[in-house]
């Protein structure tokens, strides 16, 4: 019931709207009543009445005038708005849902990325999301419909024969029975399903980005065979809950065909008896279909309530994937950041059971230095920079930015003071324009000519087909490494941070693109805070500060010279990669 309670926060707001359409479907669902009662009518006091057949015949045709204007005339626009509506609040409903959940996936540490297919995290979004739909419309909608149009029903069936209509409800009990025990197996395996469908989709999502891969490694048949099993294991999961559903269906099916020859049964040996006229035993009979057309309904809107409710459970299930990094309640904004960092010995490890990867490192870095770290992969370099922007918040110590600890910041406002050019750039299938105002969603065009300029960029932006207004392709597939990594460049230019993370920036590229990206990250560096990892002891001889880190340990530090003189562990590095 938790589910139901937390869903309801979304529903709130639409309440009103979901009382009207429950009101226009009451309406829409008590007009056909009025069929059975007609029946009895005509036959009873129409056909079996006194009178002439002129007479008997103009009372027909007046009767039947006022019935083809009720169904003809007033119930297809009631029909139409209470459809609308209906959908409508679903849709709005679902609207919120999403709109929450993106905010959520925003704020999700990058480790839960790390750990989770993004084809699963889509599968929740989309279909799982879809059928809590199910819910507003079936739950909140057509349930209360059919409920009132049986109470409706019974309630015109007790005035016209009290013992019948007892009869005629004697199976409802049967009913409660079936769907008690049904329907909690049906959770399960519709979450079961779900589950496995999420898989499906995440296997297929990653294998759709990798298919360069596939290709080049001649893999199709081995895929193939992968993708079966997930598929398979779907198609398992999809036919028990299908067996399941079945089973519900004969059960609860074979109830509703028993119902109206039981009331046959009685009503005919009444009116062979005398006891029961002939109007009345028909409308009984057109009312058994009344009452349990509806009810039938209500058994299958058990089911789609319970998919619903497994889909409810798997979106709650997301929502509540804890936050790693959360701002305090007291957390201030970062403003007028001037750039210096301090770790005052810290460590780091991304899980409790995992070895440390920062070990008590400290290290001071005034405004406008450019620090590079080098040293073997794996020892910590990236990690320690991903520290900055709180994409992890450190185990123990603190980092200083300004004299102030980074918790004490909101995430976001620090954020928006560093500027990071990653080794793997990402770019959106968006034009190269988008791309570049991901820096600064608000800057004119001028600014962002200005940005590519100063990132060696423009030039080769304006020989492409559209120049600016290009679409890049998924992950920016259409343009070469040097091309994506100027267009992050500009991005940053853009920005205008006044900290600086360069994380192996250059290490993918051909000469003439690092020679131009080179030249625009030193530009870029000028009068900011920068931190650079490299491999390449090359690009970074001009650094202020050098620091050598190996196991999460600051290992060397200082000038490209200072540290050639010292003929350590950089000096050797530096003599491995012929450089001197």
């Amino acid at each position: 019931m938790g589910s139901i309670k937390r869903y309801m926060a979304f529903v709130k707001p639409y309440r009103w709207q979901i009382l009207g359409t429950i009101i226009i479907g009451i309406i829409k669902f008590a007009i056909p009543l009025l069929l059975p009662l007609l029946i009895k009518y005509v036959v009873d006091d129409i056909i079996g009445g006194t009178g002439t057949a002129d007479e008997k015949s103009k009372t027909l045709l007046t009767i039947m005038l006022i019935m083809f204007i009720l169904f003809v005339v007033i119930r297809p626009p009631i029909e139409y708005f209470r459809q609308y509506f209906a959908q409508w609040v679903g849709s709005k409903i679902l609207y919120d849902i999403r709109d929450k959940l993106f905010t959520h996936l925003q704020k999700l540490s990058l480790r839960y990325y790390a750990n989770t297919r993004a084809g699963e995290i889509i599968s929740r979004v989309i279909n799982d999301v879809e059928q809590t739909k199910n819910f507003v419309i079936t739950g909140l909608m057509n349930v209360w419909l059919d409920v009132v149009t049986i109470l409706i029903a019974i309630g015109i069936m007790l005035t016209m024969d009290i013992k019948l209509t007892l009869i005629s409800i004697i199976l409802f009990p049967f009913y409660g029975i079936s769907v008690k025990y049904f329907y909690g197996k049906l959770r399960v395996l519709t979450r079961d399903r779900s589950q496995a469908l999420a898989e499906v989709q995440g296997h297929l999502h990653e294998r759709v980005q990798g298919m360069p891969v596939i290709r080049s490694f001649a893999t199709e048949d081995f895929e193939q065979n992968q993708f079966a099993k997930e598929n398979t294991n779907f198609l398992k999961k999809a036919l028990d809950h299908t067996s399941w559903n079945a089973r519900t269906f004969a059960v609860v099916n074979t109830l509703t065909d028993i119902a109206p020859l039981v009331v046959i049964t009685y009503a005919g040996y009444h009116v062979i008896y005398g006891s029961l006229s002939i109007g009345t035993m028909v409308a009984f009979i057109a009312y058994i279909d009344q009452l349990y057309n509806p009810l039938r309904r209500l058994i299958n809107s058990s089911t789609t309530l319970t998919q619903a409710l497994a889909s409810m459970d798997r979106v709650f299930e997301f929502i509540d994937e804890p936050y790693e990094v959360v701002d305090k309640p007291d957390a201030t904004i970062a403003k007028d950041v001037k750039g210096e960092v301090e770790f005052q010995n810290i460590s780091f490890k991304y899980n409790d059971e995992e070895s440390l990867i920062i070990d008590n490192l400290s290290l001071q870095v005034s405004k406008g230095e450019t620090v590079a770290l080098v040293g073997m992969s794996g020892g910590g370099k990236s990690t320690l920079v991903s520290l900055l922007p709180r994409f992890y918040d450190v185990t123990e110590g603190r980092i200083l930015l300004d004299n102030i600890d980074l918790r004490d910041y909101q995430a976001q406002s620090l954020r928006e003071h560093i500027g990071m050019v990653l080794q793997d750039t990402f770019l959106f299938s968006n034009t190269v324009k988008d791309n570049i105002l991901i820096g600064k969603p608000d800057a004119t065009d001028e600014e962002v000519v200005e940005a590519a300029k100063a990132a060696n960029a423009h030039d080769f932006i304006m020989k492409l087909p559209n120049g600016y207004d290009t679409k890049v392709g998924e992950r920016g597939v259409k343009l070469s490494g040097g091309q994506k990594q100027r267009v992050a460049i500009a991005r940053v230019f853009l920005k205008n941070p006044p900290i600086l993370i360069l994380d192996e920036a250059t290490s993918a590229l051909d000469l003439e693109s690092e020679h131009l990206i080179q030249e625009a990250l030193e530009k870029l560096a000028k009068n900011r805070t920068t931190f650079i990892v490299a491999h390449r002891l090359s690009t970074i001889t001009h650094a202020n500060k050098i620091v050598l880190i190996e196991d999460g340990k600051v290992v060397e530090q200082g000038t490209h010279q200072q540290l050639m003189d010292m003929q350590g562990q950089y000096y050797k590095l530096f003599q491995i990669q012929h450089l001197d």
